[in-house]
Order: structure tokens, then C-alpha cells, then sequence
């Protein structure tokens, strides 16, 4: 039983419109599903990723307009990486982030390896990072960014831990990744360590900071609410809610999100984790070529749709293509 990698990552928003704008018309993935919260109905939950929103491509919003701005810390995801093809790829990158205005540091290398830093407009912190042109998801057609250019999927993501040893622990006894390397943060804050799943590699990355001087960061809008790791099957999806059971942790039963079936535990450095099943996929309840442009609910939330909608602020952008 093994994890192949990050299925997606879910963060927060106040602002629905400009974060459909962003991910869609500035770094041209597809919205996907556009849903609701199931737990909070009054709050849409936007997936963008590629043109099916394969898992491993898939990042998410929660919008939540009330909440207050993330504070960096432990018990913080940040940044989020995300897939491009190939060194050519990210310097045409960083020359439509000069010509769209969106500000970014310059291009680094990091593990062998082009890393260009951004954020969005709400401050979530993301990195676009050259993959070495391994395999990824397939871009959406009629997306504004040319498919030899395009997003590929998530590539990593950063935890800060308040118990790296503790994260440890739960990354390789319980998970079965492995490590792959240390080195010190560049600002000598710290130190950072890279754990693999899978096959390794592009998707299958998890970098975790342990802090010299650790502060208590909290998520909020411009943070990362979860990150959720990938499972083939259904049997594997409940052998692993036993194993962590198992192992003391408190995790939640098996819930049905209708697009893919979770389970969520924190792990004792303060993220959020979840695992999902592969499917059964978005197109559950859309056809792949209409996929995201309207509400999309579960069977179980359809009954409520009005009530849902009347609750709902209006999202006043197209996806990019339209």
C-alpha cells in the first residue's frame, strides 16, 4: 500500500471573482468544478486544474470572505509549487508575469531544478518550478497560457512544523515516504527536508521547515487550508483510516464528497492532512467539456439548490477561454 503522490491542495479566499480571474485568465488553468463547501454551504469551493482536473493537477479555494488573513508559521502550508515543462517554460513564465504586472522574484534553482516565486493577489505564496519535462496533466485547450507552456500539476508543497521530528514520524513510519535530502533555508532561518512518495519526484514531494526560531502562524485567507494525498481504491482509501486509527492519530471517517471519497487527520506539527481517492472524478456530474461553468452540487445538496444559490455571492468573471 503507497501513497503515488498529492492529489491537491486547498486553500483560502475572500475574493471568489479575482481568484476565478487568477487562476484562470493569469495562470491559465480550468475551473474545473465550481461547488460549495459541504460543511459550510454558504461558501463556494472552486477546483481548478487540468482539462479533467486529474488528480495531482487539482488546486482548490474555499471562499471565505470573513476570515482573517493568514499568518506565516508553524503549523503553515506555504508555498505551493506548481508544474511546468521545462526551463524554456519558465522564462516565458517570468515574461508574462512582467507583462500582466504580477509581481516575482527571480528565477532560483533549487534540487537542480528553475523555481520562479509569486503570490496571487490575496497573498497565497506559489512557485512555479521546471519538472524537467516529466510527465504531468494534460492543459486545458482553451486556456489563454499555450499548452507548451502550461501548468502541469502541483509539485510540492512546504510545511513549516511545529514538531518537525514529530511530522517525521508521521511522514515515514505512518506514510511511507522517505527522506531525501537537507539542507538550510537560504536565509539561514532554518533547516528544510524533502520527503518523497512514490515515485518521487514532480507531485510526489513534501518539503518540511523546522524552524530556528519557530513562531505560531494560523491559515486564513492567503493560506493553505489542507493538503490531501492521492489513493487508487476505495480498499486502500479505508486500510489507510485503520493504519492512522491505528498509530493514536484522530482521524475522521470515511466521507463521501461525491467527486472523491476523504478522510482528514493533523499531524502533530499542526497541518491539516487528507486522503482521497482518485475517483470517481469530476465528470461524475458534468460533461468534460462544459466542466465549471455552473453550480455543480452532490445529489445529497441538490435538493437545497435554491436556498444554496440564494446564499451564494455572484461570481462576476468567465473562466479564461470564454
Amino acid at each position: 500500500m503507497e501513497i503515488p503522490g498529492i492529489h491537491h491542495v486547498t486553500a483560502i479566499s475572500g475574493d471568489a471573482s479575482g481568484n476565478v480571474r487568477f487562476y484562470t485568465q493569469t495562470l491559465g488553468l480550468r475551473l474545473v468544478k465550481k461547488t460549495v463547501n459541504q460543511d459550510d454551504v454558504k461558501a463556494y469551493h472552486l477546483f481548478y486544474g487540468d482539462e479533467t482536473g486529474s488528480p495531482g493537477t487539482e488546486v482548490t479555494f474555499f471562499d471565505w470572505p470573513h476570515s482573517p488573513q493568514t499568518i506565516p508559521g508553524v503549523g503553515t502550508i506555504a508555498p505551493v509549487a506548481l508544474r511546468v515543462p521545462g526551463a524554456a517554460a519558465l522564462a516565458w513564465w517570468e515574461g508574462r508575469l512582467d507583462d500582466l504586472g504580477v509581481a516575482h522574484g527571480a528565477i532560483e534553482e533549487r534540487d537542480g531544478h528553475g523555481v520562479l516565486p509569486l503570490a496571487d493577489p490575496e497573498g497565497q505564496l506559489l512557485e512555479l518550478v521546471d519538472d524537467g519535462g516529466r510527465a504531468g496533466g494534460h492543459p486545458w485547450p482553451k486556456s489563454p497560457v499555450p499548452a507548451e507552456h502550461g501548468i502541469t500539476g502541483v509539485h510540492d508543497v512546504t510545511i513549516t512544523s511545529a514538531d518537525p521530528e514529530s511530522t517525521a514520524a508521521v511522514l515515514t513510519r505512518l506514510l511511507g515516504f522517505r527522506q531525501a535530502g537537507v539542507s538550510r533555508l537560504p536565509d539561514g532561518s532554518g533547516t528544510v527536508t524533502v520527503y518523497e512518495m512514490g515515485q518521487g519526484g514532480p507531485g510526489a514531494q513534501v518539503r518540511v521547515i523546522a524552524l530556528d526560531r519557530p513562531t505560531p502562524g494560523m491559515a486564513g485567507i492567503g493560506g493553505v487550508h489542507h493538503v490531501a494525498y492521492r489513493t487508487p481504491t476505495d480498499e486502500e482509501h479505508r486500510q489507510w483510516r485503520e493504519r492512522i486509527a491505528a498509530a493514536g492519530l484522530s482521524v475522521t471517517p470515511v466521507i463521501d464528497r461525491y467527486y472523491f471519497r476523504s478522510i482528514y487527520f493533523r499531524e502533530p506539527g499542526g497541518a491539516l492532512f487528507e486522503i482521497a481517492t482518485d475517483g470517481p472524478g469530476f465528470a461524475s456530474d458534468e460533461p468534460v467539456e462544459s466542466l465549471g461553468e455552473r453550480l455543480a452540487l452532490p445529489p445529497f445538496l441538490e435538493g437545497r439548490r435554491a436556498a444554496i444559490e440564494a446564499d451564494l455571492r455572484p461570481i462576476e468573471v468567465q473562466p479564461a477561454g470564454r
